[in-house]
């Protein structure tokens, strides 16, 4: 690491410093050695970020190169951390013309700590969940009040999550904000702006997928005409390890202890839901949800893992037999392929996380022969809830249901190894466990 004493000299900390930055700021990708770092600013400055090691005994700073935030890019500055400690925890802040802010609160960051070959892997914990409305009174539906109790937000940092996934809609766009990329710039940054979030966002690593109301219209497909400046604004706002492949949707993969979750994009090669699922008996081709690339390329990797749990994040539901949209099986040619994928490789350890019903449930789809799939629904946040409907209220694939709450999931990975269990808890507003699911290992086993 790089040390400028002279930059050094200059700094200082800036007592007024919350009116500088507008959004965050926010931890992205974390590995063994690097970072990603993320804020916006509310103009344009000259911003970057100072670090070291959280200990009394360190008392130099590092610090980034810096840039000037611009109206482009919604003054928005990323950077990433390298040559960082294994397992090492981090304290940073940020920098706007050569002073060091004052802090909201914490804000610190543990780089991940090789294991494989050494101990037995690490136990831990993540949360995630979706459907993030936030209000506002003049593009909000007239005397309806959709969204609130962003509290949910304050009963997730308590809990220490390694990280945090989003699993889509994690804004809700306006039709005055999918039109233009100032729109949509627009509502990511006055959702990331709600005080609830900020802890969060400067102490948990953030991971995102999204689905229609973050990518754009109600039920928008690959026709959406702004989906290329639209993912462009995604990239901008999130800090994933990276963003699909030559220019062309969102999907990822992170790998954290024993588990390698695969970020799946169901929106940027979707075709529209209303195409026939079938033609004369047998999938509609045309009609797909992934996209041949995007399921090549989840073979590909899905193929090369170890890793204990295979957690394939998709912001609609994989496996419920009831819903009549937006689930995968309404797509069978990329539901069956997506099947072929993990009965013929023989690949153990699979689960589905899901978003968008604004309901939360655990959907176990059986198959002859081998282990059971399972597909775990969180959902709402923060937007407004559901009821399950007649035709699901009896859904005879669900475990456990959880309706009309808002609510997050913290799931725990624990024991040693080759038995490692999986625990799903569904914790609600005032920090309440609304249910419980675990799986261990053996049981997603050819």
């Amino acid at each position: 690491m790089k040390f400028s004493i002279l930059f050094f000299i200059c700094l200082i900390v800036n007592p007024s410093s919350h009116s500088q930055v507008l959004n965050g700021p926010m931890i992205g990708h974390v590995t063994f050695n690097e970072v990603n770092l993320w804020v916006q600013t509310a103009k344009s400055q000259k911003v970057g970020f100072a670090y070291k090691i959280a200990s009394p005994s360190v008392k130099q700073w590092n610090f980034t190169a810096t840039e000037i935030t611009n109206s482009a890019n919604a003054f928005v500055y990323k950077t990433t951390l390298a040559n960082l400690v294994q397992g090492a925890t981090y304290t940073y802040r940020v920098v706007i013309d050569g002073k060091i802010q004052e802090s909201r609160g914490v804000q610190q960051f543990t780089t991940q700590q090789q294991w494989a070959y050494r101990t037995n892997p690490k136990d831990f914990s993540f949360a995630l969940g979706s459907c993030t409305y936030v209000n506002e009174e003049q593009t909000d539906r007239l005397n309806q009040v959709y969204g609130g109790d962003y509290q949910i937000f304050n009963q997730i940092a308590p809990h220490t999550p390694s990280f945090m996934l989003w699993l889509g809609d994690n804004i809700y766009l306006r039709e005055s904000d999918w039109s233009s990329k100032s729109g949509l710039q627009y509502r990511y940054t006055h959702t990331r702006n709600i005080a609830e979030m900020q802890t969060l966002l400067a102490n948990v690593p953030q991971y995102a997928i999204w689905d229609d109301h973050d990518y754009g219209p109600n039920n928008a497909n690959e026709s959406y005409i702004l989906k290329d400046e639209s993912r462009r604004v995604f990239m901008n706002y999130w800090g994933n390890p990276s963003y699909g492949e030559e220019n062309k949707g969102i999907y990822s993969k992170i790998s954290y202890s024993d588990v390698d979750f695969y970020l799946l994009d169901d929106r940027f090669f979707r075709d529209a839901d209303e195409k026939p699922d079938s033609i004369n008996g047998l999938p509609n081709p045309d009609k797909r949800m992934f996209g041949e690339k995007q399921l090549q390329w989840l073979e590909n990797e899905i193929l090369t893992s170890y890793a204990t749990f295979k957690i394939i994040l998709v912001g609609s539901q994989v496996l419920n037999p009831i819903s009549k949209s937006d689930c995968l099986r309404h797509y069978p040619q990329d539901f069956n392929e997506l099947l072929r994928i993990i009965s013929q490789n023989k690949i153990n350890g699979v689960l589905f996380f899901s978003g968008d019903r604004h309901q939360s449930e655990v959907i176990k789809h059986d198959r002859i022969g081998t282990y059971s799939l399972y597909d775990v629904t969180v959902s709402p946040y923060s937007a407004g809830t559901h009821k399950f409907s007649k035709l699901e209220a009896n859904n005879p694939a669900r475990i456990i249901g959880i309706d009309e709450k808002q609510n997050f999931g913290k799931v725990s990975v624990s024991g040693e190894r080759k038995n490692r269990i999986l625990k799903v808890e569904f914790i609600g507003l005032r920090g309440e466990k609304l249910g419980e699911w675990s799986v261990n290992e053996k049981e997603l086993r050819f």
